[in-house]
């Protein structure tokens, strides 16, 4: 996500800090024409009907439908709807989280922001930025219900800046560590010991996920600090699991069964879940990725049993990876023991710190500053 590089226009419009402007939700109509604008940024790895339709199938996927998306736009309150200038659009896609203080863990509701653009007339305006400050303070509020268990307060908000560290960050989403692991894509001899997962596995793993993540979480409580965490559910795994399948199917004209791999046995259990995203041709430029949403090592020590087990997982990957042409494998923010079991495998790898794309960032409406925050579990499966 992100707002592109702004230019000069001379377009007589209202300004940015006007009294007129207002943040509000577009029409149906209105909400195509932002998919018809955004479509030269995010939709380049289909033609335009076919991302059109992606972007209106995505609101029918369990995380994204009964309002768990949201579509906003910034417009002139003095226009009627249809009939006035888009100058600045994003949407906020609703998840669980759980937050942990003083060995108590409390559930709520996030708010991930995506897709945030303004046409190119309209950029260098403030208008984006006025579309912003408007939408931090909505979104602490946004669909919190006390009577509705698990949504009962929305602590902070994320979003995942394409355009460095500093821009968003002056609204007040802070930044977080954003680092991953690239391994190439290569053939690689299956392994009895490693199994894939598909469809049907991934509910059990989410709640077992869950499950343990909680656990860690009520350790982590002790240390004094807030310790937050989107829950790495079944409908998260499926909302990158359906756009994939989608746009699998218009580009290779099927989709792919296997959704994962896992090897051990439980209490030693490594597993990974993943999804292939398309950004644009089949060319390398495109950065076209093998992203693993989810890396779970249930006994995370610096074993060689363990090196070993990765080392299947990661070999399988890359095997998928090349079969659907893909530049490379990815883990999102290892913990220091997985770097030190990804050095014992072995393999190809190179380790990046993120400072242009994906930077994870969070608003914190709690008390306290994001300073004390510790994010756990920052991995692709929280993107949107």
């Amino acid at each position: 996500m992100g707002e592109y590089a702004p230019i000069n226009g001379s377009i007589d419009l209202p300004d940015s800090k006007s009294p007129s402007l207002i943040l509000t939700n577009p029409t149906s109509e209105e909400r195509l024409e932002t998919w018809n604008l955004n479509s030269v940024n995010w939709g380049t790895a289909l033609p335009l009907p076919d991302y059109i339709e992606r972007e209106r199938y995505l609101t029918t996927v369990p995380l994204a439908r009964d309002g768990g998306i949201t579509h906003w736009v910034l417009v002139d309150r003095d226009l009627p709807p249809n009939d006035r200038p888009i100058l600045a659009s994003c949407e906020s896609l609703r998840k669980p989280i759980l937050v942990s203080k003083d060995g108590v863990i409390t559930e709520g509701i996030t708010h991930g922001i995506g897709s945030v653009f303004s046409q190119p007339k309209f950029r260098g305006m403030g208008y984006a930025s006025r579309m912003l400050k408007e939408l931090a303070p909505v979104l602490k509020t946004w669909q919190v219900d006390p009577d509705t268990p698990g949504h009962e307060t929305c602590p902070f908000s994320i979003l995942y800046s394409d355009i460095g560290t500093k821009y968003y960050a002056k609204f007040g989403w802070a930044t977080f560590p954003s680092t991953h692991f690239a391994f190439p894509p290569s053939d690689s001899s299956s392994r009895p010991d490693v199994r894939p997962l598909t469809y049907h596995d991934i509910p059990a793993l989410c709640t077992l996920d869950e499950q343990n993540l909680r656990k860690e979480l009520a350790t982590a409580a002790k240390d004094g600090k807030t310790h937050v965490a989107l829950i790495p559910n079944h409908d998260c795994m499926q909302w990158h699991h359906k756009r994939e399948d989608f746009v699998t199917t218009k580009i290779f004209g099927k989709s792919p069964t296997i959704k994962g791999a896992i090897t051990g046995e439980p209490g030693s259990l490594i597993w990974a879940i993943w999804t292939r995203a398309f950004y644009g041709p089949l060319v390398p430029k495109s950065g076209n990725t093998f992203h693993i949403l989810r890396l779970v090592i249930e006994d995370e020590t610096n074993s060689e049993e363990n090196a070993q087990k990765l080392k299947g997982i990661l070999q399988f990957a890359q095997a998928e990876a090349k079969e659907w042409r893909l530049n490379e494998v990815d883990v999102w923010n290892p913990s220091e023991t997985l770097k030190k079991l990804v050095d014992r495998t072995g393999v190809e790898n190179k380790y990046v710190v993120r400072d242009a794309e994906s930077i994870a960032s969070l608003m914190w409406y709690g008390e306290g500053s994001t300073e004390d925050i510790n994010w756990f579990a920052n991995e692709k499966f929280g993107w949107c």
